[in-house]
């Protein structure tokens, strides 16, 4: 291995606790946003021609079950199993999807856990254990 991958996978790896750390975040987040959601349907507004306009109620439950998930998955990623890496990529792809659906509701939030998702992508990514899938991040 080079030095510069050398370099990168260090980076990715010291960057792979970081994402579990915050798809532990992001997941209990989401499960914040949801319960807003679901408790008054007057913190959130949408203009009337959105395409993909869901109930309030609807998006509550979509963000409350998504954050358990993720924050799920997120624990996971801490043993580094490749199930849990595998998931990760998975989970934070769909997280981003919804959050651009959400956007409209709200749009610095949807932004933010969209740049955080893609980050967490990257660093799952882009980490590959110099002894086997296996080895616990530590």
């Amino acid at each position: 291995m080079s030095e510069k991958s050398s370099v990168k996978q260090e980076v990715a790896a010291g960057t792979s606790i970081g994402a579990a750390a915050l798809l532990v975040a992001v997941g209990v987040l989401q499960v914040l946003q949801g319960m807003a959601a679901l408790g008054t349907d007057e913190v959130f507004t949408v203009g009337v021609d959105y395409t993909y306009e869901l109930d309030l109620t609807a998006w509550g439950w979509i963000h409350i079950a998504l954050g358990v998930v993720i924050a799920l998955v997120g624990v996971a990623l801490f043993r580094a199993g490749i199930w849990a890496r595998t998931l990760a990529i998975v989970i934070a792809a769909l997280s981003i999807v919804v959050n651009f659906l959400w956007l409209p509701y709200a749009p610095g939030w949807a932004g933010l856990i969209i740049v955080l998702d893609v980050f967490v992508i990257w660093a799952v990514w882009t980490w590959i254990p110099s002894s086997g899938w296996e080895k616990p991040l530590r």
